[in-house]
């Protein structure tokens, strides 16, 4: 069988030329998840016997199942060259899309784009499970409306700063010229500002963040450099922090130009996958940036579950961290 990322998908019209029906759809995904050979998602030891028509049988198990089966596909009704076309949007629009421009773009409601979109940041969250080590750089952003642009009644006293009363933080680490994570948290203190870091970096690794005196304990640990922004030092040769600034300047963009700052709270670390996702990939063209994704979207998640499970995955972030 042909490799899938033979297939160049460069754009949108590639893509309906390339996929013009359901079945050279469900080809592709067949090539992706089982590279010629069907594997049962019941029992993947088990014999498969095809019976036609897209279905094929467990003989485990005796089950029927399509390569849509656990899958972000199964028992979807809106069709698989849709839900390829807004994939591509996903991973391949800097700033990302809305879910009322997406709608517009494919034909279906805002709330089928809602669950769509959510669907497919569900999947993206492997991008954000890195390893790093040698130089990595630490900082931390904080989203959320800005207080001076509150009517009187809504402004949050005392919000100034590094305070995060009014906003929700989330944590940056980037290995130099490699890969990126990013967490939503609970706060900045200490003790959860080093437990992310022992989390995902080598215990060998250099540390460049700010002048940030919650760093300081896991800088006793690690070897750890600073700028002092405070005193306008942004550099002194390597010593900086630059790179993960830079980063939080495009997800800053992609909040205020394609979210409009709405970002839920409880959805926020759904859309902090989605720009790593990005982010970490950036290298990589259209194509592979696409069939990547469709590498990694093997798991099912329910409408119900989108709702539930974002509620579940903040609270066991909470209590990782602490």
């Amino acid at each position: 069988m042909k490799d899938p990322f033979d297939i160049k998908v460069e754009s949108v019209p590639a893509l309906y030329e390339l996929f013009p029906t359901e079945e050279a759809c469900l080809k592709h995904l067949e090539s992706i998840y089982w590279h010629g050979d069907p594997v049962s998602p019941f029992d993947k030891t088990s014999k498969v016997y095809k019976l036609g028509n897209g279905k094929f049988r467990c003989k485990n198990t005796g089950k029927n199942f399509t390569v849509r089966t656990g899958t972000m596909f199964e028992k979807t009704k809106v069709s698989i060259q849709k839900w390829f076309v807004s994939i591509w949007f996903v991973v391949n629009q800097k700033a990302g899309i809305s879910s009322y421009q997406l709608a517009s773009n494919i034909g279906v409601t805002q709330k089928t784009a809602w669950y769509m979109l959510h669907k497919i940041r569900c999947q993206m969250y492997l991008a954000n499970e890195n390893p790093l080590e040698n130089e990595v750089e630490i900082d931390e952003t904080l989203v959320g409306g800005r207080n001076k642009n509150r009517h009187w009644n809504k402004k949050v006293p005392h919000s100034q700063g590094r305070s995060h009363k009014d906003k929700t933080p989330v944590v940056g680490m980037l290995q130099r010229n490699n890969m990126m994570n990013a967490k939503v948290t609970p706060d900045t203190t200490a003790k959860t500002l080093s437990s992310l870091i022992k989390q995902f970096i080598h215990p060998d690794a250099t540390l460049f963040t700010d002048e940030n005196s919650a760093y300081n304990a896991i800088g006793r640990e690690y070897t750890r450099y600073y700028v002092d922004h405070s005193k306008n030092y942004y550099g002194w040769g390597d010593i900086t922090s630059n790179r993960i600034e830079a980063a939080w300047t495009h997800f800053k963009r992609m909040v205020i130009g394609t979210y409009r700052n709405v970002l839920s709270r409880n959805y926020l670390q759904k859309y902090v996958d989605e720009f790593v996702f990005r982010y970490n990939l950036r290298d990589v063209d259209n194509s592979d940036r696409f069939n990547c994704f469709l590498c990694c979207s093997n798991g099912r998640i329910t409408h119900r579950e989108i709702r539930n499970r974002l509620w579940i995955e903040l609270t066991e972030n909470k209590q990782s961290l602490h």
